[in-house]
């Protein structure tokens, strides 16, 4: 058994036999040398798994030979170990970028500490991952089966994305069983979104129906409506702002729960973060979703209450250019003299314009900022095959998610947050699905184009394979003909027409959509954040 080659550099090396026939009996393979030019001459001959330097030599220092050694064998951890404790020794070491520090006289439990952290960190991980999901797959499975309100499949989401994200870093084959485990999630939340939906959603009746309404809505105990996108302002905004906060509200477009998770890693340490999830409305589209959100509206009710600010799918113009004059309709609604500001980012030009007014919005109640750069990259995914490539898997598009986050003014943004007295909302309005299985639709040519949601008249599909709305007003949807019916795909379904079928699923398949019914597109990240000022 080989556990690693490693080079152990010290000018009393005979004094450490006794370690080394310990390490050698563990599995590693140890050369010696005793000073700090044998020690860089062994490093252009082969390549170690770990390198032990002593700090005190004679001729070459330990600290000479550690940035020789860093030149020639970047990526190889070195551990320092030295008598001295001095302070400024120890600062200079690790300022070089050593992997671990050892004062003498070491025992051999230290070391082997040391070389578990820094060689064999990966395997113990994945195998202690491994072995904690194996543990909860079952209890999980039962949950799935067990879930009766939001709360259970907020819960139940939670648990997915941490064993999402476990295995995912520890490169573990038992993602497929996750996978599946998903799936299964994502059967029985569409079975759940069908039995509730339109009850969350359908109009309030008046009258003498109001007073039946009330009495069932009371019997119901299992499946409460939860909160939804017209809920936002009015639950999370506004009881802020009634406190004396200052509130700063960003919506990331399409971020989902698990891209969160890996951002709150990043920014943890500069703020008390709440953490809740809630539920977009259907369709799970920016036009939808994030006009719902600024206006507390639901799309059939701003399409007849704002007609001049809702703009129907067949349209040429943006669905998404009325989002601030829909704030100022909702601020009015409830009768409120908010102060506020609105700023979308779409771009570094954008970007540079909104830094250049940051300092004077704090004379606002409410900032709020749209951030697109998500939304674009899943479709730059769908687009170009260069993105593609780059995020060719779900830890790959968390991964440059983050790689953009720390680079972008967001970053910059949330840094600035972090030293304020705001309170930070951040939100989005939609997720999306790694989409992989397509299924067969049928439409006229004005059915718009979406993946995961079609509204036309006439469809014609597999009712088994789709959640179907076939009266629009049930679900406070707009109808643009009298026979429109909107039809979700679910799971990681996709729509394909019969017609260039085989051309839609290749170019289709594997990409991120967003329209449809599945735990990641309409359970999504509601996050309050409280600056830890310093």
């Amino acid at each position: 058994m080989n556990n690693g080659l490693l080079l152990w550099v010290d000018d009393e090396i005979e004094l450490l036999k006794a370690h080394i026939i310990f390490l050698e009996k563990k599995g590693y393979e140890v050369i010696t040398v005793s000073n700090g030019t044998d020690a860089i001459d062994q490093c252009h001959a082969q390549t170690f798994d770990l390198i032990l330097l002593d700090e005190q030599m004679p001729g070459l220092s330990g600290l000479e030979t550690l940035q020789q050694i860093k030149e020639i064998q970047p990526a190889t951890p070195i551990v320092m170990v030295t008598k001295s404790e001095e302070e400024d020794i120890m600062n200079q070491a690790i300022g070089s970028k050593i992997a671990d520090y050892l004062i003498k006289p070491v025992n051999p439990n230290q070391i082997i500490l040391s070389l578990k952290k820094n060689i064999h960190r990966r395997e113990i991980v994945t195998e202690v991952a491994q072995s904690g999901y194996q543990q909860e797959y079952q209890q999980i499975a039962m949950q799935i089966s067990d879930c009766r309100s939001f709360a259970d499949w907020k819960d139940v989401y939670r648990r997915l994305v941490k064993w999402e994200l476990e295995l995912s870093s520890a490169d573990s084959s038992m993602t497929e069983m996750l996978k599946m485990q998903k799936e299964d999630a994502n059967i029985g939340f569409a079975k759940y979104i069908s039995k509730n939906y339109l009850d969350w959603v359908a109009p309030k009746p008046t009258g003498g129906l109001a007073e039946k309404f009330r009495t069932n809505q009371k019997q119901r105990t299992t499946d409460e409506r939860p909160v939804m996108s017209t809920d936002i302002f009015k639950q999370h905004i506004f009881p802020l702002i009634d406190q004396g906060n200052k509130v700063f509200l960003i919506v990331i477009d399409n971020f989902r729960f698990d891209q969160w998770r890996t951002l709150a890693e990043e920014i943890g340490d500069l703020f008390d973060i709440e953490e809740d999830l809630y539920m977009s409305i259907l369709p799970t589209a920016t036009q939808y979703a994030r006009n719902a959100i600024f206006s507390g509206l639901m799309p059939l009710q701003i399409a007849s209450m704002f007609p001049e600010l809702w703009v129907d799918e067949d349209e040429e113009e943006g669905k998404n250019l009325n989002e601030e004059p829909l704030i100022q309709t909702q601020i009015d609604r409830y009768r409120r003299h908010d102060k506020f500001s609105y700023h979308k980012i779409n771009d570094s030009a954008g970007a540079e314009k909104f830094m250049q007014q940051f300092r004077n919005l704090d004379q606002n109640d409410l900032n709020v900022l749209v951030v697109n750069f998500i939304d674009m990259l899943s479709h730059a995914r769908t687009e170009m095959k260069m993105i593609r490539e780059l995020a060719n898997t779900e830890s790959a598009y968390r991964s440059i998610t983050l790689s953009w986050f720390r680079h972008s003014v967001l970053a910059d943004v949330i840094r600035e947050l972090a030293q304020s007295d705001y309170k930070i909302v951040l939100t989005t309005d939609h997720g999306s699905i790694r989409t992989t299985q397509p299924v067969k639709i049928i439409g006229d040519r004005n059915t718009n184009t979406n993946l995961r949601y079609k509204l036309g008249k006439n469809l014609s599909y597999n009712p088994k394979e789709v959640f179907a709305i076939k009266n629009p007003q049930q679900a406070q949807l707009p109808s643009p003909n009298l026979s429109t019916s909107y039809v979700f795909a679910t799971g990681d379904a996709f729509f394909a027409y019969p017609n260039n079928y085989n051309y839609y699923v290749s170019y289709y398949k594997d990409t991120f959509q967003h329209g449809g019914i599945s735990i990641e597109e309409m359970v999504i990240p509601l996050i309050t954040l409280t600056p830890r000022k310093r």
